[in-house]
């Protein structure tokens, strides 16, 4: 059974707390929830991971290629938060793994700060689910599925 490995950039533990009214009141706990059902559906297993640091971050998707790979992983969603509009690594990283990953965000990135409407991660993703709240990872994952099949 092939693994879907779920990658949360800075600031997503603070999920149910921090603008409610723009990411909703579910916590990381309850998207973690969600992703282990969605898994299940499509007969993966979940790793759930959560990071601050940028370098934690590269470190998982060099792993995740490595386990894509070996034929173990079937490719990462990843919410990078603000890293997405900021992060070269992140990019390299992404491009030089040769994992596919689908780009998340829970907001539409598009109807916020100008400075959101960039994305370095974009170019280097198999695809790019925004603004349908924390349902977005359970349709990532199925898009996952989408891919292998």
């Amino acid at each position: 059974m092939k693994t879907a490995l779920i990658l949360n950039g800075p600031n997503l533990n603070l999920l149910g707390t921090r603008e409610p009214e723009m990411y909703g009141k579910q916590t990381l706990a309850d998207v973690e929830a969600l992703c282990r059902v969605a898994c299940q559906t499509h007969g993966y297993v979940l790793d759930f991971r959560h990071s601050n640091h940028e370098g934690v971050l590269v470190d998982w998707i060099q792993e995740a290629g490595r386990a894509y790979a070996e034929g173990t992983l079937a490719g990462v969603v990843f919410n990078a938060g603000a890293y997405t509009h900021t992060s070269v690594a992140l990019h390299d990283a992404i491009k030089g793994a040769g994992v596919p990953v689908i780009e998340l965000h829970i907001s539409n990135v598009h109807a916020r700060e100008p400075f959101r409407h960039h994305s370095y991660l974009s170019p280097v993703a198999r695809g790019v689910i925004l603004g349908l709240g924390v349902q977005g990872y359970a349709l990532a994952i199925a898009g996952l599925a989408g891919l292998l099949r």
